[in-house]
């Protein structure tokens, strides 16, 4: 198995990713920003990290190789990916943050940042090769003592631009249940939900990491929502992912809101007219809608590349993921009389979060009505975990080529119409009905997504799609070497 780059930033497990190999794609990552005029040495470069046991050593490390290349490495602590963004963007500086995201506590990995923003994929691509040359004879430099901390500045800097969001007292009279789990934003959202008036419980403050996925929730979490939604009398229950870039929403009966939901919401919230959005986003969300819809591949690079395209359109520019992730592409007047946010394309979770939360207060509406809002099919994910991404990559691949064997692996299911091979497999039936089939590049998994007329039938076709997967013969279940992405 090696280290990859996929939707965002580089990934692998812990054992591959301490010591040398985080050091040299640091130095790759510096080297490449240096040799494209980005960045001079003397400059800083701020780094951050996630609450993984892992984290701190990596993000020493790159601090160190980050010194070794001529830079001044800025400590910004634990603290959520779009804090960090916000802080570096603000200094016209490159960031780093050390987080797996949502993955498993046995891996992790390393988001990098330009001056402008995240890396695209020709810069993945420079710092891949960078790294081969700068492996042969790297030695780490010692490590760097004296380092300036920047935590508290950059974690009031996102504080503020979140209390800019919402009008003083926006959520008083609402009981908000905040999931800490290992989420580096949970004292964050604690202090901002309860500054805006909301009374805050805390669930679930753990010492051990958590892996939270907000497009797949585990079933106990999902039991949890809803005993803690019952238990407490909560009207919500917010979370994140660890980075705190992947928002959670609940809703009064513990019931999760889907993250393109919650994209959409915040569209409206900051009156986007152009979204940005994968095509694993819910085929409802289209120019019916109100919004100039562009869809891409999965992943806030493809994402972000095309906002940047739609910026000179002069209209305000917001994208969005399914995992709830939201994108600012242009600046935004804020609720709070006299603010102004300052454009943040990188995932935030935060905003989405709010957005929800302020837009069903506005409304004096139950979170679990805002899905009644938007005209939008039923839709459901889920996901195959510690799969032979080889063999199910061969399987994708025959069944986008040949449409026999694609109505024939389907036929249990339903009659194909169309095919789309943007990203993955996305196959529309003639029901209407559709089955999106693709390999995550986050880690081992092959990730489904459906959509159908109502819940039921949207939770029938999960269960029915993925018995036909599981149904593949597989020689084994251990993952392959190469397997994991970011």
């Amino acid at each position: 198995m090696v280290l990859k780059f996929g939707t965002s930033g580089l990934r692998g497990l812990v054992d591959e990713l301490v010591g040398d190999p985080s050091g040299i794609h640091l130095r790759a990552f510096v080297t490449h920003l240096q040799n494209s005029g980005r960045v001079r040495q003397g400059e800083p470069i701020f780094f951050g990290r996630d609450l993984r046991d892992s984290s701190p050593e990596i993000a020493q490390t790159c601090m160190s190789a980050a010194a070794e290349a001529g830079m001044v490495p800025v400590d910004c602590g634990a603290l959520p990916t779009p804090a960090l963004a916000l802080h570096a963007g603000r200094h016209h500086a490159a960031a780093v943050m050390v987080t797996g995201s949502h993955i498993p506590a046995d891996r992790n990995g390393i988001k990098f940042f330009r001056p402008d923003g995240e890396i695209d994929k020709s810069d993945e691509a420079a710092i891949r090769d960078l790294a081969r040359v700068i492996k042969v004879g790297y030695t780490a430099p010692p490590p760097v003592t004296g380092i300036e901390s920047e935590h508290d500045g950059a974690i009031d800097r996102f504080r503020a631009r979140a209390f800019g969001l919402l009008p003083p007292g926006a959520l008083t009279g609402l009981r908000i249940g905040v999931y800490a789990h290992s989420s580096v934003a949970a004292g964050l959202l604690v202090d901002v939900l309860s500054g805006l008036g909301a009374d805050v419980v805390e669930l679930c403050t753990t010492p051990y990491f958590i892996a939270i996925d907000t497009e797949a929730l585990a079933p106990e979490t999902v039991s949890n929502l809803a005993a803690w939604a019952r238990d407490y009398a909560l009207d919500a229950i917010v979370s994140t992912d660890a980075d705190g870039d992947r928002p959670l929403v609940a809703d009064e009966t513990g019931r999760q809101l889907r993250g393109d939901l919650l994209g959409l919401v915040a569209a409206e919230f900051v009156g986007a007219r152009v979204v940005v959005t994968p095509v694993t986003s819910n085929s409802g969300i289209s120019a019916a809608l109100g919004f100039q819809v562009s869809r891409t591949r999965v992943g806030s690079p493809y994402v972000i590349a095309e906002m940047q395209r739609w910026i000179g359109s002069g209209e305000p520019v917001a994208g969005f993921e399914a995992n709830g992730g939201f994108m600012l592409a242009t600046p935004i007047a804020g609720r709070h009389a006299g603010t102004l946010l300052d454009a943040l394309p990188t995932r935030d979770s935060m905003l989405p979060i709010l957005a929800a939360l302020g837009t069903a207060a506005e409304r004096k509406c139950r979170l679990s009505d805002l899905g009644n809002l938007w005209p939008l099919p039923a839709a459901e994910s889920d996901r195959l975990q510690n799969i032979r991404q080889d063999i199910y990559a061969r399987l994708l691949s025959s069944l986008e080529d040949d449409r026999r064997a694609l109505a024939a692996f389907l036929a249990p299911i339903g009659e194909v119409d169309s095919i789309d091979k943007l990203d993955g497999l996305r196959v529309r039936l003639t029901s209407g009905e559709i089955v999106h089939l693709r390999l995550s590049q986050n880690a081992p998994e092959l990730r489904c997504y459906v959509e159908a007329a109502t819940p039921d039938r949207a939770r029938s076709l999960m269960a029915q799609a993925l018995d036909r997967i599981r149904s593949v013969p597989v020689p084994s279940t251990e993952t392959a070497e190469g397997d994991l992405a970011d």
